[in-house]
């Protein structure tokens, strides 16, 4: 099934179920009455709705115990005059409430999302590193009824090698699920470092579209996954001196398929550069990027040519490129111009999709069907606790666009509060014009 053809799709009563509110049949989350009655359910409909209550009540009971934990773990610290062990734990839970409107004469739907991030590290000795990090996260709400049971479905898609997403529950309104993006052991011992495991390998320069990050490209309209997606992966680099290294990478995911390459960086006229070659699943890949300054703006760019191993002879090639000048002025005003360009992309429509396009994995080769994409951003401390910006994209040829404003408040040092925008303009099948408006309100706490 095309992803437009789900955007009609009803759930799987043919209407939007949200039984998490006021009225619904528990006192309390995982909470039953003495008398539990589900109107127009049958009993193995109710079973399965008490099932996922009882486990959502476990995992807050587990989180409330985690931070019950942290909280003594810091108080034990502060009062004893011994330094901290060998680890470090950190992290952070939210909410982030959602509202999508496809069309303003016509049904809005809501969202909201629990989430926790869990980040573990282990020094066992002064040359081995240990990670594990996760995220715990609950969707419940319209969208997801109305997209039952796909927006499941393509949230715990796990490329990686290992499968390391396990779906808690799932109904017609709800879904639990938990992964690990980093699982990972790292040597590292004079100017020698070896890792190996889930890690995210960040070869990109730019801010928006990173054409050299070609084994784990994060997807900017994400913007509430600021760690990045992982890769089950084996890295080694060297430091060749102070401002050069060189890396090897091997990565595997879920279909076997292999991205190996290597990558040379170094510093020549005050600019960095870089270089790389290798195998990206089905194609051989060389890359280069460069990073400086023009007058005081920062000036970057990269650039990777895809080619097919398996027509080398008989088949044209794709080169994605992509660069970006930013500034900051004297009163921290801050602006920032990017543009893409993709060889194998179309000048007409370049729709992916509908609103689940955005959740689906991207790749150094394919972030747009478009042939030439643009970007800009503006950016302005109101105050020292309040940050307003404002990014946009432009299709110029079938002249969708995209628009994203956003305040973000820092109530206390580790508590915030953001309000954002994603708003998708253009007509239907152009690379924008599918996806409608998106509004969120996220609170966040750290720790």
């Amino acid at each position: 099934m095309r992803l437009r053809e789900i955007d009609n799709k009803k759930n799987a009563h043919g209407k939007n179920l949200i039984y998490l509110k006021n009225g619904s049949n528990t006192n309390s989350i995982g909470e039953e009455r003495r008398t539990p009655s589900f109107r127009g359910k049958t009993e193995g409909e109710t079973n399965k709705r008490f099932i996922i209550l009882k486990k959502l009540n476990f995992i807050i009971k587990i989180i409330f115990l985690f931070f019950l934990l942290v909280f003594l773990d810091k108080s034990i610290q502060a009062k004893g005059d011994k330094k901290p062990g060998n680890y470090s734990l950190n992290g952070h839970i939210e909410t982030l409430e959602t509202v999508w409107i496809k069309d303003f004469k016509k049904k809005w739907l809501t969202m909201n999302t629990i989430k926790n991030r869990l980040d573990f590290r282990w020094y066992p000795t002064s040359f081995l590193t240990a990670h594990i990090g996760m995220r715990n996260i609950m969707n419940f709400g319209q969208m997801v009824g109305e997209y039952y049971p796909v927006f499941a479905d393509y949230a715990i898609i796990d490329n990686g090698y290992l499968d390391l997403t396990r779906l808690i529950a799932k109904d017609t309104s709800i879904f639990i699920y938990s992964t690990f993006d980093r699982a990972n052991l790292e040597f590292s011992k004079g100017n020698f470092e070896a890792k190996i495991g889930r890690q995210r390998i960040n070869w990109g320069i730019n801010l928006v579209w990173t054409p050299n990050d070609i084994f784990n490209t994060f997807n900017y309209f994400d913007f509430d996954y600021i760690e990045r997606p992982g890769c089950d992966a084996i890295k080694i680099q060297y430091y060749t001196g102070m401002t050069s290294s060189a890396q090897l990478a091997y990565k595997i995911n879920k279909e076997n398929k292999v991205t190996f390459a290597g990558l040379y960086k170094f510093n020549k006229w005050n600019y960095d550069f870089q270089f790389l070659a290798g195998v990206m699943e089905d194609d051989i890949v060389l890359g280069t990027g460069w990073s400086g300054q023009i007058k005081g703006a920062g000036f970057n760019g990269e650039a990777t040519y895809f080619h097919s191993k398996e027509n080398f002879s008989d088949s044209t090639g794709v080169l994605i490129a992509s660069a970006g000048i930013n500034y900051t002025f004297k009163n921290s005003l801050y602006i920032h111009a990017a543009f893409l360009f993709n060889s194998d992309g179309t000048t007409g429509p370049a729709s992916m999709g509908s609103i689940l396009a955005l959740q689906t994995t991207i790749s150094a080769k394919n972030y747009t069907r478009a042939k030439y994409s643009t970007f800009g951003e503006i950016s302005y401390p109101i105050t020292p606790l309040i940050k307003a910006n404002f990014s946009g994209m432009f299709n110029p040829n079938d002249k969708s666009a995209y628009i994203g404003p956003s305040l973000d408040f820092s109530l206390t040092e580790n508590i915030g509060f953001l309000l954002i925008g994603q708003i998708f303009l253009g007509d239907t099948d152009t690379e924008f014009g599918d996806y409608g408006k998106m509004f969120y309100m996220r609170l966040k706490l750290s720790f």
